[in-house]
């Protein structure tokens, strides 16, 4: 599995619409989450940590053997109280992965609990190591 990960500000495509309606444009702030991977004889098992992540904004999608994490946290505001100081506002948190053909991408089991995405890939059924035995042959 390669690793391809990125932190950039771009506009989103509904910023560049205000923008060409004479709003200001904000920037949108992309954080690589931090990713743990265990690889064993069946298969690989990722962790991201996405705080803040509800299930409605989270998209994992996988498409010609790249896998990619897209999601935006949602940081809940008290009405009564004013932003005095705000790093990321909004934080969207993205990450890709390039997969390698061994994995059954059809069999990938996705889930979210406490902020922690785990998604389990399972290896092809022709790609698992397996023994073979070795007869011998009377002389």
């Amino acid at each position: 599995m390669n690793e391809n990960t990125e932190l950039t500000t771009r506009s989103s495509r509904a910023e560049v619409v205000g923008r060409e309606a004479g709003e200001t444009a904000k920037p949108l702030t992309r954080i690589a989450p931090a990713v743990d991977v265990f690889e064993d004889s069946h298969g690989i098992t990722l962790y991201a940590d996405l705080p803040g992540v509800p299930r409605e904004k989270l998209d994992v999608r996988v498409h010609d053997g790249n896998l990619n994490i897209e999601a935006e946290a949602v940081v809940p505001t008290p009405s009564d109280l004013r932003l005095q100081h705000g790093e990321v506002r909004h934080p969207h948190f993205r990450r890709a992965f390039t997969l390698s053909p061994d994995f059954d991408v059809s069999r990938i089991d996705a889930q979210l609990r406490d902020g922690v995405l785990k998604l389990t890939i399972p290896r092809r059924e022709e790609a698992k190591p397996r023994r073979i035995q070795v007869n011998v042959e009377p002389a």
